[in-house]
C-alpha cells in the first residue's frame, strides 16, 4: 500500500521542527561560550522558512482531502489536530529564535514532544467506529467512496420516483379535466332536455284545453238541436 502523502510530509515537518530546535539550543550554547553563531543563525532562519512552507502544505493537502471525501471526518478532525500542534510548535521555535541568549523549556519540550507522541497510546482511536477499525487509509477511502456511491444511486432512485408520481398526478389532472368536460356537457344536455319537456308539456296542455272547448260545445250544440226539436215535433 503507498504511503499517504499528508503523513509522509507531516513526518518530514516534524523532523524539521526537531532540526531547527536542536539547532537552536547548539546556537545557545555556542553564544554563551562566546563563539560566532553567523552560520548557526542563517540555517536556522532557512529552517524555518521550510517548516512554514511545508505546514502551509499540509493545510492545503487536507482541505483537498476532506474536500473531496478522501478521509472521514473523524480523520479529518484528527489531522487538523495533528497540524494545530504543528503551528504552535512553529510559533514556539521562532519565538526562541528572536529570544537570543535565552534557554527557554519550550527548547526541550520540542525535543521530547516527538519522542512523547510516538510512545503515547493515540486517543482518537478510541472513537474511531467499528466499521473503519484496522482499516488502512485507502480502504477507508474506498469505503467511503463507497458509501457515497450508495448515497447517489438512494438519490437517483428517489429523484425517478418523484418523477413517475409528478407524471401520474399530470395524468390525472388531464384525466380529471376530460371528466368535468363530460360533466359539463351532460348538465347542458340535461338543461336542454328539460327546456325541451316544459315546452312539451305547454302544448300538452293547451291541446287539452282547447279539446274541452269543443267538447263543451258539441254538448251545447246537441242541446239546441233536441230543444228545437221537440219545438217543432207536432203533438197529438
Amino acid at each position: 500500500m503507498a504511503p499517504d502523502p499528508w503523513f509522509s510530509t507531516y513526518d518530514s515537518t516534524c523532523q524539521i521542527a526537531q532540526e531547527i530546535a536542536e539547532k537552536i539550543q547548539q546556537r545557545n550554547q555556542y553564544e554563551r561560550k562566546g563563539e560566532k553563531t553567523t552560520k548557526l543563525t542563517v540555517t536556522i532562519r532557512a529552517l524555518l522558512q521550510n517548516l512554514k512552507e511545508k505546514i502551509a502544505l499540509l493545510k492545503d493537502l487536507l482541505l483537498r482531502a476532506v474536500s473531496t471525501h478522501q478521509i472521514t471526518q473523524l480523520e479529518g478532525d484528527r489531522r487538523q489536530n495533528l497540524l494545530d500542534d504543528l503551528v504552535t510548535r512553529e510559533r514556539l521555535l521562532l519565538a526562541s529564535f528572536k529570544n537570543e541568549g535565552a534557554e527557554p523549556d519550550l527548547i526541550r519540550s520540542s525535543l521530547m514532544s516527538e519522542e512523547a507522541k510516538r510512545g503515547a497510546p493515540n486517543p482518537w482511536l478510541f472513537e474511531e467506529p467499528e466499521e473503519t477499525r484496522g482499516l488502512g487509509f485507502d480502504e477507508i477511502r474506498q469505503q467511503q467512496q463507497k458509501i457515497i456511491q450508495e448515497q447517489d444511486a438512494g438519490l437517483d432512485a428517489l429523484s425517478s420516483i418523484i418523477s413517475r408520481q409528478k407524471q401520474m398526478g399530470q395524468e390525472i389532472g388531464n384525466e380529471l379535466d376530460e371528466q368535468n368536460e363530460i360533466i359539463d356537457d351532460l348538465a347542458n344536455l340535461v338543461e336542454n332536455t328539460d327546456d325541451k319537456l316544459r315546452t312539451e308539456t305547454r302544448r300538452v296542455n293547451m291541446v287539452d284545453r282547447k279539446s274541452t272547448s269543443c267538447g263543451m260545445i258539441m254538448v251545447i250544440l246537441l242541446l239546441l238541436v233536441a230543444i228545437v226539436v221537440v219545438a217543432v215535433w207536432p203533438t197529438n
